[in-house]
């Protein structure tokens, strides 16, 4: 499996790609990216999930278009006109605002299926060592956060399948008590399980201390940071000391992190290593950054006033085909991943 970072890094170059595209057709391949890196990094048990990305588009894309269609009146094509009196949707419902409506559930959809990809192909104690160590703990409870929705699902397809072998069948709200009941008791002992995990292993039993030095930069990075961000949107002839304000708080805080860090004491059972297949990730992911920073304008559509058919660049379509690094060079997926954050690999 490839390393952490470099999975953050696409599932970020992801994220960017998808809230900056209003292209469709960007938009489009970006979200065949991430369905075939899904399919070749994640397990098979993990595609028995409920909620996989082409459901996830199946119910977003439609209903995107159709609230965008209904409380937005502008274009010019009309398709129909709802009457005036009714709040909010009264008026034309236009052909542009559907498109638009469905270009935006396209981009929710590929923000969804790239971290559902990262957050499956990863172990959780991969995850937790991408948390700085100042928020070690903090770490450990976003990870257990993280993990009860996948095992959630889990538990519940286990249940059903069976309630299925002893003839059970959902017809109606009342057919689901015999499954909602073994499922809260399960999720009960599984939590109780895991806390008394924790205070087996000590977690948390010692605080570290943090030195009143540490405390007065912190307060003042933060201070900088606020004071920056409101220079910069209320005082615009002062843009350049906010932003240098900004800058020295961001500084601070990262001076703080880093000094708070030191004081936690930190072994790895089993290290990963920075290996050739992460190098190809992040040089998968450098054209689509360099695309956003240098032809940002490729990337921009708009159905208004006249829907048109959006333009298409080979060369910017190519370059996006540089996210399909994790599915190429990536290892293949384990038959079973352990989501169990206390649990030593």
């Amino acid at each position: 499996m490839a390393d952490a970072r470099a999975w953050l890094l696409w599932a970020l170059t992801m994220l960017l790609s998808a809230s900056f595209s209003r292209n469709p057709l960007y938009s489009f391949l970006l979200l065949l990216v991430t369905v075939w890196v899904y399919n070749t990094c994640v397990t098979a048990e993990e595609h028995r999930s409920p909620l996989t990305p082409l459901r996830f588009a199946l119910f977003t894309i439609p209903l995107a278009a159709l609230f965008n269609a209904l409380s937005t009146h502008f274009g010019r094509t009309q398709l129909f006109r709802l009457p005036d009196w009714i709040p909010l949707f009264g008026g034309a419902v236009t052909l542009e605002a559907l498109v638009f409506g469905a270009i935006n559930g396209l981009n929710l959809t590929v923000i969804f299926s790239s971290f559902t990809t990262f957050n499956r192909a990863l172990a959780v104690r991969d995850l937790i060592a991408l948390t700085p160590r100042a928020f070690h703990e903090s770490g450990v409870v976003l990870s257990i956060a993280l993990t009860f929705v996948p095992q959630t699902v889990r538990s519940l397809q286990r249940i059903r399948e069976a309630q299925a072998v002893r003839g059970h069948r959902l017809r109606g709200l009342r057919d689901w008590a015999p499954v909602f009941t073994p499922l809260l008791v399960s999720a009960l002992e599984r939590a109780l399980m895991l806390a008394e995990a924790m205070v087996a292993r000590g977690y948390a039993s010692v605080a570290a201390a943090v030195h009143t030095r540490t405390r007065a930069l912190l307060a003042l990075g933060l201070v900088m940071l606020l004071a920056g961000w409101l220079g910069a949107l209320f005082v615009p002839a002062a843009r350049a000391i906010a932003i240098a304000s900004l800058g020295m708080g961001v500084v601070a805080l990262v001076g703080v992190v880093w000094s708070m860090g030191r004081t936690v004491r930190h072994t790895v059972y089993r290290p990963r290593r920075w290996r050739a297949r992460d190098t190809w990730i992040v040089a998968g992911c450098a054209p689509t950054l360099i695309l956003l920073l240098v032809e940002r304008g490729a990337f921009y559509y708009s159905p208004y006033p006249d829907l048109a058919w959006p333009a298409f660049d080979p060369l910017v379509g190519l370059g996006l085909l540089g996210l399909l690094a994790p599915a190429l060079f990536a290892a293949p997926p384990p038959r079973e991943r352990h989501d169990d954050p206390l649990r030593t690999p």
